[in-house]
């Protein structure tokens, strides 16, 4: 405790700790530091627990210190993009109050930590959404027939944002669906104010160029050739419910790889801009009336060079429509409070039908937002097959990261593949 309490008083007083080959460098934002100096005497630290990537200290019920396990040359972008979000007063993420930086003799810099603002919450909305998923799977087994494969639409949600969502998906869904509706508008804000400083070198948007464009084909391409391999590989050793999935998938290759040539051949407009980079339910802190958007890491994986890269903002909305079937996948592994795994054959007409017009509320919110419209190509069409694209590069990294960790949830990515390439 006391070496935590050490750390908050430093980022108060911005020291800097020379050492034999740099200098350790703790600082924090002017509007913070009177309310710091106060904090750093009276509020008692104590480590938070449960399953992250980093060190997170709470500091009372007012301020988390995240520190990185992991240290890379270059700015965090989740030190940069929390640092811009703040100054810009964007009030949907965690304020950033103070960092800690590693600067070596040689000029390279390290982002060790940073600081922020305690968000109450009542839980990310990940297990806020599968609590909800609970209550209605719950209903679902009370009145099973009342969803039919046949009820479903055909289309995919992507294609689907220019209807209306049927009385009857609301009667059934309920308030979730106003709660996803809301999500996509803080997304739209958020990109919206991530793309609203051309004099930001670090944050300007840049055009969808053609070089651009080639090098995300070839990235796609680049991430099906690392997981179809694997998949081959190992697909005898999964079991018999998921075996079929693979095999289909393994015969639909050249498939899966035509469907990223769009993004190659077809003149796409539109902005690249600074974005989340790992965006998904788990990284969303649910308030109870609200969402805030937290962890702008990016996918820790990616070196940080490639993590700072500007992209196309339907990156993000893929990733959250990608949670949402994830959600709605997960009570045939046993995640979903309530309902067993051998009740998901029964569920699966009911999972698609919540998965598909959550996401068509969420994407309708999204478009709505004017300053994120304008940096997303003009044309329907174009916005249509990069999120497609993006959607299935998505399903195929996740089908590598479940083979290579979580080999009983490989089911719910090959699901979501078989789902994009038949929509």
């Amino acid at each position: 405790p006391e070496f935590h309490k050490s750390f908050l008083a430093c980022i108060t007083k911005n020291r800097r700790f020379n050492g034999p080959t740099g200098d350790l460098i703790t600082g924090s934002l002017k509007q913070f530091r009177r309310e710091l100096i106060q904090a750093s005497t009276q509020l008692e630290p104590s480590l938070l627990k449960g399953e992250q990537s980093n060190t997170s200290v709470l500091f009372g019920d007012q301020y988390v210190l995240k520190l990185y396990r992991r240290a890379e040359v270059g700015v965090n972008p989740d030190l940069e993009i929390s640092r811009f979000l703040t100054q810009a007063g964007f009030p949907h993420s965690a304020t950033l109050a103070g960092s800690i930086e590693y600067q070596r003799d040689n000029g390279d810099l390290f982002t060790f930590g940073i600081l922020q603002k305690f968000v109450k919450n009542e839980g990310d909305a990940w297990k806020y959404t599968l609590d909800v998923l609970g209550q209605y799977y719950d209903e679902a087994l009370t009145h099973p027939s009342q969803i039919s494969r046949a009820s479903l639409p055909t289309a995919s949600p992507v294609f689907l944002v220019d209807q209306e969502i049927p009385k009857v998906a609301h009667e059934l869904i309920g308030p979730y669906l106003e709660e996803a509706r809301l999500l996509g508008l803080r997304t739209g804000e958020l990109h919206a104010v991530l793309a609203s400083n051309p004099e930001e070198p670090d944050f300007c948007p840049e055009p969808f160029s053609e070089f651009y464009r080639r090098g995300l084909y070839q990235s796609m391409l680049g991430t099906v050739n690392l997981t179809i391999p694997l998949l081959r590989s190992q697909v005898k050793g999964l079991s018999d419910h998921t075996q079929p999935l693979a095999r289909q998938i393994l015969e639909q290759e050249s498939q899966l790889r035509k469907r990223f040539l769009a993004i190659r051949d077809r003149k796409i407009k539109g902005s690249r801009i600074r974005c989340h980079g790992d965006f998904h339910l788990g990284q969303v802190l649910y308030t109870g009336k609200d969402f805030v958007i937290i962890d702008f890491e990016g996918e820790p994986a990616r070196p940080l060079n490639v993590r700072r890269l500007k992209e196309s903002p339907l990156r993000d909305v893929a990733g959250m429509l990608r949670s949402f079937h994830y959600a709605a996948q997960a009570s045939s592994i046993g995640l979903v409070p309530g309902v067993r795994p051998e009740d998901s054959a029964t569920l699966e007409p009911w999972a698609r039908y919540w998965q598909i017009w959550v996401s068509v509320s969420y994407l309708q919110a999204y478009l709505s937002v004017e300053d994120a419209r304008k940096i997303l190509p003009p044309s329907p069409e174009d916005i249509q097959i990069l999120l497609n694209a993006y959607l299935l590069q998505k399903a195929v990294y996740e089908l590598g990261y479940e083979l290579n960790n979580r080999p009983d949830w490989v089911k719910i990515p090959l699901n979501g593949i078989l789902q994009i390439l038949s929509g």
